[in-house]
């Protein structure tokens, strides 16, 4: 999904297509989409895309345009691939987003959904989405706020931790990198953007138990590595002694009718090139 620890190889990534899209990701990919107001005719670039599901979106309102998703991950993009899509012709390219394959100011609209806090150089990525968006253009993307606001993440790494070790953890946590809006707000300006407008936003996540979606953290992210040349037996007991854990700092109402319910909060931010870009 990114140039940082996010990859996924073979059945993780079809799992993180089947369970984690539907589940988290297709809240975000929607609000994104509306809030780039991809219109007809529009060339879009979807940066650290995984298995498409804001490129799919954006073509759907891109009509006569071509949308484009770019990830270094060949297993997401092979995913992507397979899923049916409507509207605009999408071109799946891998590459990195610290060096764009793309010619300066190609784009009309230039996304990223949860995909920069994985990047090992943030400014150099968000420099090059403003070589490459045109000057009328805009990009819109969005990252994670800290972990303690995410109650559902927040009960997970605590229970990662007690059952795994002080490290477990590490990976999960790094997708709350962002401290606050304002840090969104310098990079994006610093990169230059003249036009920022960062807004902070609540989707409500609902699992069938918490047990669905410890599985699905640990079978479908990066984090499969914790489980990684363990036997299947082991696996499956590390995944109950988590979801246990996870339930145990979860609130009632988190639990309530045995569904895994709570509030993902994130930064999601529209920025334009220059003060007069309409």
């Amino acid at each position: 999904m990114s140039d940082g620890h996010w990859q996924l190889e073979g059945s993780a990534a079809e799992l993180y297509q089947r369970y984690l899209v539907p589940g988290i990701t297709i809240k975000w990919a929607d609000d994104l989409v509306q809030r780039a107001e991809v219109r007809a005719g529009e060339e879009v670039l979807d940066v650290a895309c995984g298995t498409g599901v804001v490129v799919r979106l954006a073509a759907s309102k891109a009509g006569s345009g071509h949308v484009i998703g770019l990830d270094l991950n060949p297993g997401m993009l092979a995913v992507a691939r397979t899923v049916a899509s409507e509207g605009a012709p999408i071109t799946w390219t891998e590459g990195s987003a610290l060096d764009l394959p793309f010619p300066s100011a190609r784009f009309d609209v230039v996304l990223c959904q949860l995909g920069l806090q994985f990047f090992p150089d943030q400014p150099k990525a968000l420099r090059e989405m403003h070589r490459v968006v045109r000057p009328s253009g805009r990009i819109a993307l969005s990252v994670y706020s800290p972990i303690e606001r995410t109650l559902g993440a927040y009960a997970f790494v605590r229970a990662l931790d007690e059952v795994l070790g002080p490290e477990a953890s590490r990976i999960k946590r790094g997708e709350h990198s962002f401290a606050d809006p304002s840090q969104l707000d310098s990079l994006l300006r610093d990169a230059g953007f003249g036009v920022v407008d960062v807004q902070t936003l609540v989707q409500t996540i609902q699992f069938p138990s918490v047990l669905d979606y410890v599985r699905f953290q640990l079978l479908a992210t990066p984090m499969t590595v914790l489980l990684k040349g363990r036997a299947e037996s082991e696996r499956q007991s590390i995944i109950a002694s988590v979801a246990a854990k996870a339930a145990a700092f979860s609130t009632v109402s988190m639990l309530d009718g045995g569904r895994f319910t709570f509030p993902q909060e994130a930064y999601v931010a529209v920025a334009r090139p220059f003060p007069n870009a309409a």
